[in-house]
C-alpha cells in the first residue's frame, strides 16, 4: 500500500473516532466534514464504506448504534478492566492507533485488492490457483486474486476476465470460436494454449502454443505465436517482446516468478499480488537494485528471505504476519 493510501486509511479511522463523540453538536459538525471529506475524492468514499461496513458488522454482533460500535471497538483496546479514569492524551492516541490497526487493515485491504471477484463465475482468493474443466472440455486455470465469467452459445465460446491472470487449454471445436474477452479488447483463439494477464490498465497476452488472432476495441489487429507477448490497452495492441514458452508455463502453474534483470519494486508488485496482507516500500529507494531469480510465490515470506539474502543493502522486516516492511539497509 502507498503511503497515500495509508494516510487515507488513517484518517478515515480518526474520522470514525469523531462521529462516536458523545457530544451531540460535535458529531454534527463532524459529520458534515467527513461527508465533504468522502466527496473530495472516490477514494476516500471507498474506504470510508468498507470501515463503516465494519463498524456495522460490530454494531449487529453486539446489538448497538452505529456510534456506541465505534466507542466500544475504541474502549476495546484500552485498558478496560482498570479503573475508570480521564484519558489522557496519550492513552486516547494509543488508542486511536490500535483502533486504526484493526480498521486501517480492512480498508488497506479494500485499497489494495478489488471486489471485481464478488459474483463471478469463477474466481480465486489471494494466493490461490485453481484448474476448472469447462463444459466443451477446455481447462482453464485462475491464478492468484482471478475473477472470470463464461458466456456458451451455439456459435461462440467467451470467458470474460474480470481480473487477474488465466491460463487456457483450448479445447477443438470448428463450429464454436473460443473467444477471452478484456476491458480492453479480446482474444480468439487459433490454437491451444495461452496466458492472459489483465491489469489495471492493460491486458498481456502470452502466447505458449499455436496462435491467437488479436484485437482491440481500437480496432487495431495483431496476429501473436507461440512464443511472443502482446499487449492491448486504449492505445491500441502492441507485441512486446519474446518469452520461452515452456519455462513461463511452468513458472505459472508451479506458482514461481521467474525474473531476469528486473528492477526490485516489479519484483515487489508481483509477489505482493500473491501475498495475503500488505508490502510497503519506497520505491525510488530501491529502484537501482535490480533482480535476476526465481521465486517462490506460493510462500511470500520466503521470497522476502530470499531476496534479503541475495541483496545485503537490502532489509525486511514483519511487523505483523499481514505487514511487511522493505527498504534499504540504513
Amino acid at each position: 500500500m502507498s503511503e497515500v493510501d495509508e494516510r487515507i486509511a488513517q484518517k478515515a479511522a480518526q474520522w470514525l473516532v469523531s462521529l462516536s463523540a458523545d457530544d451531540a453538536d460535535e458529531r454534527r459538525s463532524a459529520t458534515a466534514a467527513f461527508e465533504a471529506w468522502k466527496r473530495a475524492d472516490p477514494r476516500h468514499a471507498a474506504v470510508a464504506q468498507g470501515m463503516e461496513g465494519f463498524i456495522d458488522q460490530a454494531r449487529r454482533l453486539r446489538g448497538e448504534g452505529p456510534l456506541s460500535a465505534a466507542r466500544a471497538t475504541l474502549s476495546s483496546v484500552l485498558d478496560t478492566s482498570a479503573p475508570r479514569r480521564p484519558a489522557t492524551s496519550g492513552r486516547r492516541a494509543a488508542g486511536l492507533l490500535a483502533l486504526a490497526v484493526a480498521l486501517v487493515l480492512p480498508a488497506a485491504l479494500l485499497l489494495h485488492g478489488s471486489p471485481t471477484r464478488w459474483g463471478a463465475d469463477l474466481s480465486t482468493g489471494t494466493g490461490e490457483q485453481m484448474e476448472h474443466t469447462l463444459q466443451d472440455g477446455s481447462r482453464l486455470t485462475l491464478g492468484t486474486g482471478s475473477a472470470v465469467n463464461t458466456r456458451w452459445s451455439a456459435d461462440r465460446r467467451q470467458i470474460d476476465l474480470l481480473s487477474g491472470e488465466i491460463l487456457v487449454q483450448v479445447a477443438p471445436d470448428a463450429a464454436r470460436p473460443f473467444v477471452v474477452e478484456t476491458a480492453h479488447g479480446h482474444i480468439r483463439a487459433l490454437g491451444t494454449r495461452f496466458i492472459v494477464r489483465r491489469d489495471e490498465g492493460s491486458t498481456l497476452l502470452t502466447m505458449l502454443e499455436s496462435r491467437t488472432a488479436v484485437s482491440a476495441w481500437t480496432g487495431a489487429e495483431l496476429t501473436v505465436d507461440a512464443g511472443e507477448q502482446a499487449r492491448l490497452s486504449g492505445a491500441g495492441v502492441e507485441r512486446v517482446g519474446a518469452v520461452p514458452a515452456g519455462v513461463t508455463e511452468e513458472a505459472f502453474l508451479s506458482r514461481r516468478l521467474w525474473v531476469h534483470d528486473r528492477p526490485l519494486p516489479e519484483v515487489l508488485d508481483e509477489i505482493a499480488r500473491h501475498r495475503r496482507g500488505l508490502i510497503r516500500y519506497d520505491r525510488e529507494r530501491i529502484a537501482d537494485i535490480r533482480v535476476s531469480a526465481v521465486l517462490p510465490l506460493d510462500d511470500t515470506d520466503r521470497a522476502l528471505q530470499l531476496l534479503a539474502s541475495s541483496f545485503p543493502q537490502l532489509r525486511v522486516r514483519t511487523v505483523t504476519p499481514w505487514v511487511a516492511l522493505v527498504d534499504s539497509a540504513p
